[in-house]
């Protein structure tokens, strides 16, 4: 995962909203006005450049909405806009992706943040730390079509309290993508010790993808 942008400044929300739909309309020419300036940045590897611009764009469909410039699973990168799943800001969400160009070999476009391919390849850097998600083990329970879970890593013991919660939410929404774990995970807990009965994270994948019909 790279390139991860979002607003720490709450920018004054407007006393008249767009529109979702005219609103998603001017993001798209903007952002084709915009995208050389985009593409020079990446080029240079300095997605920085230009996070004002684009964060300044993503505003003026709602200010609540938050994005990422990743690279990309089908294209060389991504562009994402999330709700973080919510309600009143999924409407904005999906005008924006119904009205986004279709996907070539340089772009793809998420409305939610999508899954990693394979999270057992992923390492998280905190602080000093290098944290393997291949380390990280579950235990999953399903209760009503939901799924609780505790989460360990070897590393809890050495994060503080903020980077353990981080790295208990984490894993699961880059294994699961932002949208299934928004709607399918129930309780979630950090465990100080490993549990019996852990499975790793792309069987814990499956294991959800199956409670709702989808093929890993």
């Amino acid at each position: 995962m790279s390139w991860f942008r979002r607003r720490t400044e709450p920018e004054p929300v407007p006393v008249h909203l767009p529109n979702p739909d005219e609103a998603a309309v001017a993001f798209w020419q903007e952002w084709f006005e915009l995208l050389p300036t985009v593409s020079a940045a990446l080029g240079d590897g300095e997605p920085h450049r230009v996070e004002g611009e684009i964060g300044a764009l993503v505003a003026d469909i709602h200010p609540d909405l938050e994005f990422s410039l990743e690279r990309g699973h089908r294209a060389i990168y991504a562009l994402v806009i999330t709700s973080q799943e919510d309600p009143k800001l999924r409407p904005y969400t999906d005008a924006w992706i119904n009205a986004a160009p279709p996907e070539d070999m340089i772009w793809e476009y998420h409305d939610s943040v999508p899954p990693v391919p394979d999270p057992t390849q992923v390492t998280i850097n905190l602080g000093p730390r290098r944290i393997r998600l291949a380390d990280v083990r579950v235990v999953a329970q399903v209760s009503d079509g939901l799924v609780d879970v505790a989460v360990y890593h070897p590393e809890f013991a050495n994060l503080d309290d903020a980077a353990r919660q981080t790295m208990t939410f984490l894993p699961l929404d880059v294994t699961l993508g932002e949208r299934l774990a928004g709607e399918r995970l129930g309780r979630v807990e950090t465990a100080s010790a490993e549990p019996e009965g852990t499975i790793g994270l792309l069987e814990f994948r499956d294991l959800v993808r199956a409670m709702v019909g989808e093929q890993s």
